[in-house]
């Protein structure tokens, strides 16, 4: 996997950044002030925001190396070979028995050295 690492940032990034804290401040400060509307109305502006704040975000240098992340990523879990429901099943038995085993083990130790202990102390 190559990744090429460009260190292309524009003299407008940390604006944008600005614009973008500005908008979660924005939206924040809103939803406070609006806090007697109803809630799907603060929803749906807080929503607006996030994605005017997004888009800004995704126009920077380090927004953009970000997304090209995600889609890396995506793609890498559509390569994953995921378990089939039986082979799930089967490992969360061997899980969950191998946990209980361990705990009675556990308990059992524990016990003895207790009783051992209580006698040794009296």
């Amino acid at each position: 996997m190559t990744v090429k690492a460009e260190a292309k940032d524009s003299r407008f990034d940390l604006l944008k950044w600005l614009v973008v804290a500005a908008l979660v401040v924005v939206g924040v400060v809103g939803n406070q002030f609006f806090s007697g509307e109803p809630i799907l109305y603060r929803v749906l502006g807080l929503l607006a925001l996030a994605a005017v704040a997004a888009f800004v975000g995704l126009q920077t240098a380090k927004g953009q190396a970000f997304f090209g992340l995600a889609k890396e990523a995506r793609v890498e879990i559509r390569k994953v070979v995921w378990p089939t429901r039986q082979e799930t099943t089967q490992t969360t038995l061997i899980v969950v028995a191998v946990v209980l085993v361990m705990a009675l083990l556990l308990w059992g130790l524990d016990s003895l050295l207790g009783w051992l202990v209580s006698m040794i102390v009296g």
